[in-house]
């Protein structure tokens, strides 16, 4: 168990958190992005950022013989009045402005669609209603590009529901203006046969908030690489994650939050449920403090419940400072077994075996399930997470 690491202004720990005194250090956290698959070797995994991803599973979508091919995807929109959607070719300007692939599947996703889906809310305007994507596989691979922007002091809640069987690798850009709010709930509710690996940044703008919540069921294998930057001072973002990994899926959630602007604040939580044998989830947190952005204040926050026997959980925080004017930086990460203390507990009192379980596991995802904020969202999520107990006892 890694325990929490809390960095007051003007001090230096070791471990996973690395201190410079200048900008021109390089590591994983600061590889240039390129939109040129070229730039990008093919992994064998051995490479820092593979080492943890069965590369064989990716069905080709890392070494170029993915094709499109079969049904793909189908993306449909629900938008309340006054939001725009378009679709658009790849030169429209407002495509790649968020950020660019830092991958080799996220520049193969780039390179490879046709066409990407706008989705705007004009600036100062408030929705009462969520904009809701569902996106469907339907059977083969394909690859897609999505654009969701809000103009200045402009509020909007984004549901982008997956669903279905496909091979898909596909980019979302998230462009705040300033003084904007956006949260967004992406929910991986794949077949189980399904693959998925998508890159998921945000330009968040001056002053502007943006939270997200990631919410993995589904798929033989899921790669998200969630990543925040700060347009200008003053913006806030909250990463908050869950995952339930099951028999012999692979669940992998990489993120990055790139501390450019001053007096910028971030949080990260994420929390997983493992169960049965070769179930595999991979949870890395990486957060860069650059030399400008004096003022930061960051904290994040990995935990697992390891359910049963066979299961296995690779938990990565790591923090980069390049200056030591900060309000504070800090990480926790831990993971352990299901505790027998609590079962026997709730049991002493009453209460069957299977609820007790069933109790335990919800109260832990409870708090970030609270974030979604949309009932019938938060109902069929606390109901996919009974059904994935009530299968493991079957």
């Amino acid at each position: 168990m890694a325990e929490a690491q809390n960095i007051p202004a003007g001090s230096t720990t070791s471990g996973s958190i690395a201190v410079a005194a200048e900008s021109t250090i390089a590591t994983r956290m600061s590889a240039p992005p390129s939109f040129d698959v070229a730039d990008f070797p093919v992994p064998h995994g051995r490479e820092e950022e593979w080492r943890f991803t069965p590369l064989e599973r990716l069905k080709g979508l890392h070494d170029g013989t993915a094709v499109v091919a079969g049904g793909g995807i189908k993306v449909e929109v629900s938008a309340p009045d006054g939001v725009t959607v378009e679709t658009v070719g790849r030169d429209d300007a407002r495509v790649g402005r968020a950020g660019r692939p830092v991958d080799r599947v996220a520049a193969q996703a780039f390179s490879g669609f046709e066409k990407a889906s706008v989705v705007s809310v004009p600036k100062e305007a408030v929705l009462k209603d969520p904009i809701r994507i569902a996106v469907h596989g339907v059977g083969g691979t394909a690859f897609g590009h999505q654009v969701i922007e809000l103009g200045a002091f402009a509020e909007a809640v984004v549901v982008i529901d997956h669903t279905g069987d496909a091979v898909l690798a596909a980019n979302v850009e998230y462009h705040l203006g300033d003084g904007a709010k956006l949260t967004v709930v992406s929910v991986q509710d794949w077949d189980d046969t399904a693959v998925h690996a998508g890159q998921h940044t945000a330009l968040v703008g001056r002053d502007a908030s943006f939270k997200s919540v990631v919410v993995t069921f589904g798929g033989d294998l899921v790669r998200l690489h969630p990543r925040v930057e700060y347009a200008g001072p003053g913006g806030e973002a909250e990463l908050y994650g869950l995952y339930f990994t099951d028999n012999g899926q692979h669940q992998e959630h990489r993120l990055f939050v790139d501390h450019q602007a001053p007096n910028c604040r971030s949080n990260v939580a994420y929390k997983g449920a493992l169960q049965g044998q070769d179930a595999h989830a991979v949870w890395i947190g990486d957060v860069l403090i650059e030399a400008s952005a004096t003022g930061t204040d960051t904290y994040e926050l990995n935990r697992n419940l390891v359910l049963t026997d066979g299961a296995r959980v690779d938990s990565v925080p790591n923090l980069e400072i390049e200056t030591g004017e900060i309000v504070g930086a800090g990480h926790a990460s831990a993971t352990g077994r299901f505790d027998d203390e609590q079962l026997f507990y709730l049991m002493a009192r009453g209460i069957p075996a299977e609820e007790a379980r069933r109790l335990v596991v919800r109260g832990f995802f409870a708090e970030l399930v609270q974030q979604i904020g949309l009932p019938d969202l938060e109902e069929r999520l606390i109901a996919k997470i009974e059904a994935e107990l009530e299968a493991s006892v079957a």
